[in-house]
């Protein structure tokens, strides 16, 4: 039986291994707050319907599986395997098709706000497209889904950098791929993007409220209500 699987990209949420470019506006423990939050926030929300895609988990670094089984317990974990970010996604893609998808998607931790209705959109737009991208405002994307795994997409991207979306359409140009965009979300990679995105992820540290509020002091936000 052939099924949709997603893959969600995570890594252990180590005090100064996370989050590394909201330093030093932000503690080392603080950023790596942000980041648990914001990774939860995304697990939740795209949790599958029952009898919808099958969602797996690649982890980095490899040695930190028990670490990751017991920040998710009873989640199907897997080592990240490749050099950089691309070959990572490739391996984890190619694996996932090889073992029985029909179709799969890889998403990161950084944009809470994708829904379980946004991965099976991108789901059902590979059944008329070759490839599914959701940008990112900063020229990236958040989350990219496949039918087969093309290796010329992956190789030589600039990744982290404001020419990933453009690099990786021109890729699939060449490979000769339709291409279906899915709306434009945004990702939290920066101080700047935290700064503009507090009102939505405060919430998400309601647990964390003196943890919350230093945060807004050091980035020079007022808290609510004063």
């Amino acid at each position: 039986m052939t099924e949709d699987v997603l893959i969600v990209f995570l890594k252990a949420p180590r005090p100064g291994a996370v989050k590394t470019r909201l330093l030093p506006a932000l503690s080392e423990e603080e950023a790596a707050l942000v980041y648990r939050a914001l990774a939860e926030a995304a697990v939740r929300a795209t949790a599958p319907a029952p009898g919808g895609y099958r969602r797996v988990f690649f982890f980095t670094p490899a040695e930190a599986r028990a670490e990751m089984a017991a920040w998710l317990p009873g989640a199907a974990l897997f080592a990240q395997e490749g050099g950089d970010l691309g070959a990572r996604m490739l391996h984890a893609l190619s694996a996932a098709l090889a073992g029985g998808a029909a179709r799969a998607a890889v998403i990161g931790s950084d944009v809470p706000w994708l829904t379980r209705e946004a991965v099976e959109a991108a789901f059902a737009g590979l059944e008329g497209h070759d490839l599914v991208l959701g940008p990112s405002p900063d020229g990236g994307y958040y989350l990219i889904a496949l039918r087969q795994a093309h290796p010329g997409l992956f190789a030589d991207v600039p990744w982290s950098t404001p020419e990933v979306l453009r690099a990786t359409r021109e890729r699939a140009a060449r490979l000769g791929l339709r291409v279906r965009l899915l709306p434009p979300l945004p990702d939290v990679d920066t101080v700047e993007d935290l700064r503009r995105e507090w009102g939505r992820l405060r919430p998400l540290l309601a647990d964390r409220p003196e943890a919350a509020r230093r945060m807004e002091a050091r980035l020079g936000l007022a808290a609510p209500g004063g």
